[in-house]
């Protein structure tokens, strides 16, 4: 059995934003909790939990100097998500549907 291919990355950083965190690498995008703001504005991510660089790792006590700095590529919505629910025999029958607000960004720099 192939074992699973895990992709490595020379430079990235942990960042952290709308109480979850994240991985991000220079130049690829992200999707992350809703940020208010349209296409191509500038955001600047504070909150760096990590960073790998060529030189080695850094691990903020509890944040780095760092900063990560995006753009935001688009305003999006993910897929709807249904929870149903129900009591056999007694008619009990909910559905409902969930669509998350999602902002996708693109990291500039760390």
């Amino acid at each position: 059995m192939e074992s699973a291919k895990i992709q490595t990355f020379d430079r990235y950083a942990i960042f952290k934003t709308g109480g979850k965190q994240y991985q991000g690498i220079e130049g690829k995008t992200v999707a992350i909790e809703k940020i208010d703001g349209e296409a191509g504005k500038a955001l600047v991510f504070d909150e760096v939990l990590l960073r790998k660089t060529d030189s080695g790792i850094e691990i903020g006590q509890p944040h780095l100097a760092t900063k990560v700095k995006a753009s935001i590529v688009k305003q999006m919505r993910t897929p709807k998500v249904i929870a149903y629910r129900f009591r056999r025999r007694q008619k009990v029958r909910v559905k409902r549907g969930h669509r998350q607000n999602m902002t996708v960004i693109r990291i500039e720099a760390i």
